[in-house]
């Protein structure tokens, strides 16, 4: 149990050192100093903006559906960091065979609290920024299933270690570099992260389904959102990347997901977003559905 609350700080440290990241890594693309002025080069930055969140005071609207209101977010927190439970330890803190179908489950279910969040709102704009969200992540959860299948066919497992082992000698990326492409926007569209960003279009919905939430609602609904960054870089990582079990490569490798995740926010507009649904029904399903046929021929 005590190994199980150390990985959670751990993990929790880590959103908090990611989001000084992005921020460094966008004032540097945006020709601007970043933050520098809380301690050595800004390093508790994060910390000061955790402390001001939740001092801060929280709003309920006048007609808002309270317990849902306030369980959704902590839910979705709680689910975010849940879902670590399936990091393949080499020492079996936690091993069981249908690891990726837990994180799809997971997954899954991170769709109902968007929604729920918005709903409970009784806002017009939080309605319409979840249901966006919601119809987004949806539609790319089929597509990113169907390509999961494909690697499924080959190597026969749902065990994450499996996948790990089958890239012993070669890696995933190598033999799939379209897929593996198509698997990163996928992520990107999963996390409602630039150029997906519906949910918060600020032009049309201010601030997406979180908009009438403050403090540590908000709070905990911008940390279960780099908690899946970290967890979907950490899956693409042993996806496709994996061929050695040396850990310092893996974190280092994980790093430069992430580092890529906040490298597209600032170089990529925001998408329209019919071409949204566009490239994930009539682009990424099509693909899947053939590639799904020609890794059944492929292995049989």
């Amino acid at each position: 149990m005590f190994l199980l609350y150390l990985f959670f700080i751990m993990i929790m440290i880590s959103i908090t050192f990611l989001t000084l990241l992005e921020q460094k890594i966008l004032s540097y693309i945006q020709i601007r100093k970043g933050p520098n002025k809380v301690s050595f080069m800004g390093l508790l930055q994060p910390f000061s903006d955790a402390i001001k969140l939740f001092f801060k005071e929280f709003t309920l609207p006048i007609y808002s559906n309270y317990l849902i209101y306030y369980l959704c977010p902590l839910i979705s927190f709680s689910v975010s960091l849940f879902i670590w439970c399936s990091f393949p330890f080499l020492y079996n803190l936690f091993s069981f065979n249908l690891m990726f179908l837990f994180v799809f489950s997971c997954m899954s279910i991170g769709v109902y609290f968007v929604m729920f969040s918005g709903w409970s709102s009784n806002s017009n704009y939080s309605l319409l920024g979840s249901l966006r969200a919601v119809a987004q992540t949806i539609s790319y959860e089929v597509c990113m299933i169907l390509f999961f299948i494909c690697f499924f066919i080959l190597v026969m497992e749902l065990n994450m270690k499996k996948f790990m082992d089958f890239q012993e000698i070669f890696s995933f990326f190598l033999l799939n570099l379209l897929i593996s492409f198509i698997f990163f926007i996928i992520f990107l569209a999963e996390t409602n992260r630039s150029p997906f960003d519906f949910a918060e279009g600020e032009s049309e919905l201010v601030s997406g389904f979180n908009i009438e939430y403050s403090s540590g609602g908000f709070a905990l609904i911008f940390l279960s959102e780099y908690s899946m960054i970290l967890f979907l870089s950490m899956i693409f990582n042993f996806m496709f990347l994996f061929n050695s079990f040396i850990y310092l490569f893996i974190f280092m490798k994980l790093t430069l997901i992430s580092f890529m995740f906040i490298l597209v926010r600032g170089s990529f507009p925001r998408f329209r977003y019919d071409k949204l649904m566009y490239l994930t029904w009539k682009l990424y399903l099509p693909i899947s559905l053939f590639y799904i046929i020609f890794m059944l021929d492929l292995k049989f």
